[in-house]
């Protein structure tokens, strides 16, 4: 059993931070409320194949704040989501059909590289039109209110970073399984039925795969929340897709505004892009962010992260300072990342989120 290997996992279910910055993710675990993908399907959009991408961005951005209604009618108990009749073609479904056209010119991510992956052609992540998994697990060592969690790695990822420790998965070094979303969506309701919190999509990066990841959903009918692991590095476009479908945002804030993310992962514009899509998350969803904190990085990056979190998402957001960096692959490549943080840069990562009054943070 998990519960002793995690008592924390079972601990935060009444922890007062943890509930007030997650509460409806706590509901949806507990099949108190609907997941965001299960009242997506059951919202009716009316669209056609011929219809232009445009018209279909103007219809997804109406059903957006359809969608907000019928969830805050739903989470107060003004409407039943059993009552609703299932349409014919549904909000979830127009996701799809838009995410298919993003695969045609690919610009999921901020790259844009505008591949057809439709018809074979690989961008920078190396991802092809079918998604590839490397492994579907229990994960028990996440943040402890997504403990156990259902975790499915994908392949390819939207960055490079040096210091990667997934990054026979990112890289490629792996081939990975191809799944059909139907299969897919068999093994997500796997994981639930085995008592999994959640289903957590991550790899490598699961943006690349937004389109698979929905398409499985449509085919997924338990209730289970869907968490977004993601290095942030995504496009507006992508944001739009999210919203109404990921139940938490879990992304990466590594980097600062100056140029450790481009010297360090490839991922130029990375604080613009980044902050973004926090500030999206934060409109559409629960989010719980985390902080890699990185030998000798404390005051160009960490720093500036942490002050930028509490002035523009709040002081009790969800954070979690992570101190298991360790210089894997190509980590010998930056100079001063050779090595694991020291007990001084923990300790000062410490009192630089008790400074900006980060209320909810753990490490």
């Amino acid at each position: 059993m998990w519960l002793p290997l995690r008592p924390d996992a079972l601990a935060v279910l009444t922890e007062k931070k943890a509930r007030a910055s997650l509460a409806r993710y706590f509901d949806v675990v507990q099949d108190e409320k609907p997941a965001k993908f299960m009242i997506a399907k059951k919202i009716a959009a009316e669209y056609s194949e011929h219809d232009s991408t445009k018209e279909l961005w103007q219809k997804h951005a109406v059903l957006i704040d359809e969608m907000q209604t019928i969830e805050s009618k739903i989470d107060r108990g003004q409407e039943n989501l059993h009552d609703l009749p299932l349409p014919q073609t549904s909000f979830l479904d127009l996701k799809i059909e838009l995410a298919n056209r993003i695969l045609r010119h690919c610009h999921f991510c901020t790259r844009q590289c505008g591949v057809d992956r439709i018809e074979g052609e690989l961008g920078y992540c190396k991802c092809g039109a079918e998604i590839a998994v490397s492994s579907i697990f229990e994960h028990m060592g996440e943040e402890p209110e997504l403990v156990p969690s259902g975790t499915i790695f994908t392949m390819g990822c939207t960055m490079q970073c040096k210091h990667c420790q997934n990054w026979t998965i990112s890289q490629w070094m792996e081939i990975g399984e191809t799944y059909s979303p139907e299969r897919l969506a068999k093994e997500v309701e796997k994981l639930r039925n085995n008592g999994c919190r959640n289903a957590n999509l991550v790899g490598g990066e699961p943006t690349p795969w937004l389109k698979q990841w929905l398409a499985t959903f449509r085919n997924v009918n338990v209730n289970i929340p869907v968490v977004w692991n993601s290095n942030s590095y995504y496009g507006p476009e992508t944001a739009q897709l999210l919203a109404g479908f990921a139940d938490i945002y879990l992304l990466d804030f590594k980097y600062g505004p100056m140029e450790c993310a481009a010297v360090t992962s490839d991922a130029p514009d990375y604080w613009t892009v980044c902050t973004r899509n926090h500030q999206e998350a934060k409109r559409h969803g629960e989010i719980i962010v985390r902080i890699l904190v990185l030998p000798n990085h404390l005051e160009c990056c960490t720093k500036p992260i942490i002050d930028w979190i509490a002035q523009n998402l709040g002081t009790q957001t969800r954070v979690n300072l992570m101190f298991q960096y360790r210089p894997e692959w190509r980590a010998h490549e930056i100079p001063g990342m050779q090595r694991r943080l020291s007990k001084n840069e923990m300790e000062k990562a410490i009192r630089l989120a008790e400074e900006a009054k980060l209320e909810n943070f753990i490490t």
